[in-house]
């Protein structure tokens, strides 16, 4: 059975899951390859994209039916990894991914209804990049099972830095603006021009936020002649302060643009990875994995300077997601294997938005040759309706949006791949 499961070990599930996982829950994107530690081979490079197109958008706007457009925009996720064995029981790994991430823009409804406060959102895109190194230390010889052989323990460390980019267009009501300058003491002659002159422009609110570092820890244990290993993987959390500033067409009359500066944490996780052989050719494996969104509540911000000074916050309340995997792999002849998996996504939204439970089914094929392999994959997730009400009072804050709607069942879709060499 062990030289079946060879090409289990350089990862058959991977085709699978690297595309079911580009869909989960929350901000989730990408994750850090760091599973090629465990490749064969001396030196082992590895590269792959997935591309998203989940198909999102509202039912209903304060009560009535919508007509906008989906406005969650289709998403690209990168991965790349190079592993290197330092000596028989030592290697490390280089990896890059966008770990977190979120793109949306929204239809003339929707903007429409956001202008009660001021300000109708246009667009919103959200993306942090992630470069690690990661190494494992094995011990072989840990444990005895007879004829199934020895097994081997992993001991996994490492750290890496993780940058944060945001930018937010929004669409003003200049009545709107004029009404809350007045309100905050400002002369009449100044509030009625700079609400005047935002009326029916957009302004942009941004952030790029440096590399903050992290680490992760973890454990693996594997009986390499079934195919069977056990991982347990720790992410750190990542507090950021990105600097950035807020621009908009009222800024000369204010002797300049506005500069911002944010506060935010994005979250820690812990992930749980079991699989092992059954038969000869078939493998099956899982996951289950805890993300701290609740840690994300807002990201606050303090505008200094500009025609719309003050402190402000990005509003989410999240709670804690989970995410849990099964699937199979099967080797259907010498060079070429595959793999399908399901997956449940927990939602995160309470009372913001809509990032509701999905489940998805993924499947892929893996192409193996003496040094390189080629995977493949794809994935349709249904993600589960929702709604979300009106604030308790117009720019009030706390639980709710700025106006009330709803979303349907919809789908999202992906395809990916990845080309991996070992030598």
């Amino acid at each position: 059975m062990a030289g079946a499961f060879k090409v289990f070990l350089a990862g058959v599930a991977g085709a699978a899951i690297t595309v079911a996982s580009a869909q989960a829950g929350g901000f989730s994107r990408g994750t850090a390859d760091t599973d090629i530690l465990f490749e064969e081979g001396n030196f082992s490079m590895r590269a792959g994209a997935t591309v998203v197109a989940p198909q999102r958008g509202y039912a209903t706007i304060n009560g009535v039916a919508a007509t906008d457009g989906n406005y969650s925009d289709t998403y690209f996720v990168p991965t790349g990894a190079v592993k290197l064995n330092l000596t028989d029981y030592a290697r490390c790994a280089g990896t890059y991914t966008q770990p977190y991430g979120g793109n949306s823009t929204y239809g003339p409804q929707a903007i429409a209804a956001g202008l009660v406060d001021g300000t109708g959102l246009v667009s919103r895109q959200f993306t942090t990049d992630e470069f690690g190194l990661t190494c494992a230390a094995m011990f072989d010889n840990v444990g005895s099972f007879g004829e199934l052989g020895s097994g081997r323990l992993s001991l996994i460390g490492g750290v890496f830095i993780e940058n944060f980019t945001y930018a937010e267009t929004v669409q003003f009501q200049g009545a709107v603006i004029t009404g809350a300058l007045l309100a905050a003491g400002q002369p009449a002659l100044v509030a009625g021009a700079v609400g005047g002159t935002l009326n029916g422009t957009q302004g942009v609110l941004s952030f790029n936020g440096g590399y903050n570092p992290g680490y992760r820890i973890g454990i693996a244990y594997e009986i390499p002649e079934i195919a069977a290993r056990v991982q347990l993987l720790y992410r750190s959390q990542v507090t950021h302060n990105p600097a950035g500033t807020f621009v908009t067409a009222a800024d000369a009359l204010a002797g300049g643009t506005g500069t911002t500066l944010g506060n935010g944490t994005l979250p820690q996780s812990l992930e749980l990875r079991a699989q092992t052989g059954v038969a000869p050719g078939t493998l099956v494996f899982g996951s289950v994995k805890w993300t701290d969104w609740s840690v994300l509540q807002t990201l606050n911000y303090t505008v200094t300077g500009g025609p719309l000074p003050g402190v402000r916050n990005l509003e989410f309340f999240w709670q804690d997601g989970w995410t849990v995997t099964g699937g199979v792999g099967r080797e259907f002849n010498d060079w070429l294997s595959g793999s399908v998996s399901l997956t449940w996504d927990k939602g995160v939204s309470t009372t913001e938005d809509v990032f509701t439970d999905t489940w998805t089914l993924g499947a892929g094929l893996r192409m193996q040759g003496e040094r390189a392999s080629l995977s493949l994959g794809g994935a349709i997730s249904h993600l589960a309706g929702g709604s979300v009400a009106a604030e308790a009072a117009v720019g009030a804050g706390g639980p709710g949006d700025t106006f009330a709607y709803t979303v349907g069942s919809d789908w999202a879709y992906a395809i990916g791949g990845r080309f991996t060499v070992n030598w």
